[in-house]
This record gives structure tokens, sequence and C-alpha cells, in this order.
């Protein structure tokens, strides 16, 4: 039997447990948790899956609930995209998303989708610091707008609004699809880049190259500028390539994704104001090491007379495997539980 939809969750004061998702292009996290008074999230039980092995995001909904015996009153679901009234519009997932459709065949009382990295800018009061990295700036950060990016099988971004002293106002996030704003190349073979990806694409957006799909494209028109054949096909080849020195054209595309990381992060943080950058998303902590010793922080702090602004704003690289599902639970217990 399907349960009645409800317009508003119900019975959340008590910290039942309930599901909580993240779902990228490539893989979806579940897990049944539940929130602690003042918001620290457990995580009770944990499955990941790989989204093209289901036929639709419901399908894994309902296998995570069967596997692990979780209630189907209530559900949040982070998850890649913009959606637009009940339909998400999204590039990177392997099928499409309806919010009614997925309650109805997950057989979900109430669910509940946000942007996925909205989701994660909603986890980030309540993420350990023995979990980050700096990668440049100061240590500690000013009171203002905190901007979160991430490049995966997409590109994500949010700004995290300066919190509210009212009691139970909820932290305010401003979701936005900034991998879809064009490209902006900082030097010549970054132009040549572009130029090589119009002939393939009439936009050529940041997801085109700050994506794992992304570092394909930039490690194939790179080899194709050149006139080398490429010889790898897939992100984790090209990045385990240019971590181990054998590929110069593994390690340049690499490298300009770095730069041009760091001159994205830059141009977003002079655009919202930003007294903080924090780095998630897939790739970032897959290429710690290399990603600290880049032109990273160079690039985000060449922004001429505002370098000065720049290099009073930290960037912090997070690495928590959990970050998303983390932040829709936070998301959803800040705005029904009556913190």
């Amino acid at each position: 039997m399907i349960p009645a939809p409800t317009e508003h969750p119900v019975g959340r004061h008590d910290a039942q447990p309930f599901i909580a998702a993240d779902v990228g292009g490539t893989h979806a996290r579940l897990g049944l948790v539940q929130v602690r008074p003042g918001g620290k999230v457990d995580v009770l039980a944990y499955h990941r899956y790989a989204c093209g092995e289901f036929p639709s995001l419901a399908a894994i909904i309902d296998d995570f609930v069967t596997a692990h015996g979780a209630d189907r009153t209530h559900a949040v679901v982070a998850i890649a995209g913009r959606l637009e009234g009940d339909t998400l519009i999204n590039s990177n997932l392997q099928w499409p998303v309806s919010v009614e459709r997925t309650r109805r065949e997950a057989r979900i009382a109430y669910l509940a989708l946000l942007n996925d990295f909205e989701a994660v800018a909603c986890a980030m009061p309540y993420i350990d610091v023995a979990a980050m990295t700096r990668v440049c700036g100061p240590l500690q950060a000013g009171e203002g707008p905190a901007l979160v990016l991430g490049p995966g099988t997409g590109f994500g971004a949010s700004l995290c609004l300066p919190r509210t002293l009212q009691q139970g106002v909820p932290l305010r996030v401003l979701a936005s699809e900034a991998g879809h704003a064009s490209l902006a190349a900082g030097n010549a073979r970054e132009l040549a880049l572009i130029a090589r990806l119009l002939e393939r694409w009439p936009h050529v957006d940041n997801e085109r190259v700050l994506s794992g799909p992304g570092l394909v494209n930039t490690y194939t028109a790179l080899c194709e500028i050149d006139g080398a054949t490429p010889r790898l096909d897939t992100p984790e080849a090209i990045v385990t390539a240019a971590q181990a020195g054998g590929d110069r054209h593994a390690q340049e595309a690499l490298r300009m994704f770095c730069g041009l990381l760091g001159s994205l992060a830059g141009d977003l943080a002079l655009t919202f104001g930003a007294d903080a950058v924090y780095l998630a998303g897939g790739i970032p902590a897959q290429i710690r090491p290399f990603l600290l010793e880049s032109d990273f922080a160079q690039r985000f702090r060449n922004k001429g007379v505002l370098g000065e602004v720049l290099a009073r704003v930290p960037v912090w690289l997070v690495d928590h495997g959990q970050l998303g599902l983390v932040g829709a639970a936070a998301w959803y217990y800040e705005r029904h539980s009556g913190f």
C-alpha cells in the first residue's frame, strides 16, 4: 500500500530515524539517520549504490528500505540538478526524476528533494575541522558568506549565508548553477583548450572542464592540439597517470584543472563577497597532494587589485564521504524540528 502524501512532515520532533540520501551522477549514498537535539547527525545504516545499476531513484530508495527495514514515512534526498516544479533538470543523471512519481513508486509518505550542494553547505556547520585541510589563506575566516564548491561527475556550487541569531531560523543557503556558467581562460594554453572545445559544443561551461568527464575532455583536447593520440579515457586513469608522472598530457590536464578551479573559486568568492571557501566534491580529495602543490592558490588570488582581498580568504579542502547525506539530514532537521 502506498502511503498518502503528506503536505508537511509530521512527528519529526520525536527524533525518530528517517531516510537521507545524496544522489549524484555516478553514485547514490543512502543512510538511515537520526538527528540529536542540537543537530548532530548519526548515520545508523549506510549504503552506496551505483546509479547506472538501477532503473530509477525510486528503485534505489526501495532497495535501501527493504535491506535495512527503514520506515517509509519520511525521506529527504540531496540530488544534483535544479528542481522546477515536480521535475528535476539535470544533465548527469541516468534517469529522469519526478518528485511525485518517485514518492509514489518508492511508497514514501513524505519526500523532499533539494540541490546536492545546498545540502553540502548545510552540512558545513556540523563537520569537524579535523576533516578539513587548509589549501591557502589564513586559519580564521570572517563572519560573512561561505562559498562551497565541488567538482565531481558535475560541478556543484552554493553559498552559505551568515546564520541569523533568531532561534528556530534555518541556515540560509543559496544554491547555484555556476557549473553551467561560461568557462574563463587565464592564459594562452587555456584559450587554445576552449577554442578546441568550442569545435565540439556551442557553449563551453565550467563543468566541461571542472568535473570528472571534464578532465577527460581536457586531456583529449590537449592531446589533439599537440597532434598526439589520447591513451587514457577515464578520469581515474588520467589522475593516476598525472600523479605518477608518466604522461605529460595527463599532468598538464590535471595542472590545468587545478589552475582553472582556483581561478573560478576566486571569481565566485569576489562575486559573492565570500569570507571562506570550501572545496568538496569527489575530485579534490582524490588529488589532495597534487592540488596543494599546484598553482591553485596563485590563481585564486590573481584578481588584480583585489588579490589582497582574496589573500585574506581561507580555502579549505573538505574530505568527508557522507557530506551530502549529513547535509540533507541537517536541512530537514532545521526546517521541521523546531530546533
